[in-house]
């Protein structure tokens, strides 16, 4: 499949899927030419396909707050694929308004993607990602390897006050959540921008996040990036894990190399960090984050 306009593999609201060895190729400049995006699908099963597109290789999704009836996206299992250049390597949201839950994601190479593995939602849509396994990956030549944004700011009413502000809002069923997301035995060197980006809600943390058996080496002449698309998100070069309203993230063994800084937290509580390297030495958390 080679040069669509728009979503090249779009399943809405189907059940018992299975792509298997399938090719697409789509301009690596091209806006919202994402390669295989289930919608508000379940028992999803997508394997041994080499996607090269402009922008988010899989995205999962389950409508948005427009959406009149929410109908959930789960029981989907990625595994042996390569995914090349676009936005994302595999993408949870940013439609997400019927919950996407039941999710593993194994065996596949990320080449010269934006962000590997990314979630993004924002409030207004409502919805929880939740119950994600992610494991045995290789990345290189990433901005930035992980990253869980609850401001995401593109589309309509994106850049309104009530995305962006990050004072606590009252929750409601427009609040999004992400919880119960584990990564597991991956690589991912070449990283120009940071090694991760966590970033919840001020009245809705990110919650429950494991890291294990997780390298990450940085490029040795980085290009300036931005992790997460957000406003007021700055571009930056070899930083850690930037970690702000999360809560209960675990790392184990988690080994960084060529960063600037392991860590950014802010606002967060239970950050624990175990048996894990920085440059070579024992990584060890300050600032009573434990």
């Amino acid at each position: 499949m080679v040069n669509s306009p728009s979503w090249t593999v779009n399943p809405i609201l189907c059940q018992d899927i299975t792509v298997d060895n399938i090719k697409i190729k789509n301009p690596a400049d091209s806006p919202n030419t994402d390669g295989i995006d289930p919608e508000s699908c379940k028992n999803v099963r997508i394997s041994n396909c080499l996607i090269d597109v402009g922008d988010d290789c899989i995205a999962i999704k389950s409508g948005t707050e427009e959406t009149k009836e929410r109908v959930s996206c789960e029981n989907i299992t990625i595994s042996n694929c390569q995914m090349l250049h676009g936005h994302g390597g595999v993408v949870l949201g940013s439609e997400m308004s019927g919950d996407i839950r039941n999710v593993t994601i194994s065996n596949c190479i990320f080449q010269d993607t934006d962000r590997g593995i990314r979630l993004k939602s924002r409030r207004g849509r409502g919805g929880i990602i939740e119950d994600i396994r992610v494991n045995n990956l290789i990345m290189d030549n990433v901005i930035c390897p992980f990253t869980l944004n609850l401001y995401y700011f593109c589309g309509p009413k994106g850049k309104e006050k009530y995305v962006w502000d990050k004072n606590p809002y009252p929750i409601s069923e427009e609040t999004p959540q992400f919880r119960r997301i584990h990564f597991a035995n991956i690589s991912a060197r070449n990283v120009h921008a940071a090694a991760g980006f966590i970033y919840g809600l001020s009245e809705q943390f990110i919650s429950d996040i494991s890291f294990h058996e997780v390298a990450i080496s940085m490029a040795k002449e980085p290009i300036p990036g931005k992790p997460a698309m957000m406003t007021g998100m700055e571009e930056m070069t070899s930083q850690g894990f930037y970690i702000g309203c999360a809560k209960n993230i675990h790392f184990d063994r988690l080994e960084l190399v060529d960063v600037e800084n392991a860590f950014h937290i802010e606002n967060s509580q239970g950050i624990e960090v175990d048996r894990s390297k920085e440059n070579g030495k024992p990584l060890v958390l300050h600032g009573g984050f434990s």
